[in-house]
């Protein structure tokens, strides 16, 4: 499982004009089962994205198609993390330790 920090490197309004497309971007990924969560940060200086994938690979090449990061509006911070306790609703998503 992965947390996906974005803090912006651009004005706010220079974000808002990319906010539509990322959107967009948030409900394909939704979509396709990678986003589990996701939201802006308080205060408004970024997001936090929780994702599932294969690998970190992966999950470098999705932000890359992120329109926030191909209009140069922000930056992740990709954290990889082991989901050995969750919430029983997100049961599906625990995770083993690797051997």
């Amino acid at each position: 499982m992965f947390i996906l920090e974005l803090t912006y490197t651009a004005p706010v309004s220079a974000v808002d004009e990319q906010l539509a497309a990322h959107v967009d971007w948030l409900d394909q990924q939704y979509e396709a089962g990678v986003f589990i969560a996701s939201g802006r940060k308080n205060p408004r200086d970024g997001g936090v994205i929780i994702a599932v994938a294969e690998s970190r690979a992966r999950i470098e090449e999705l932000v890359a198609t992120d329109p926030f990061t191909t209009a140069g509006v922000c930056e992740y911070r990709i954290t990889e993390f082991f989901a050995t306790k969750t919430a029983p609703a997100l049961a599906p998503y625990r995770e083993q330790l690797p051997a």
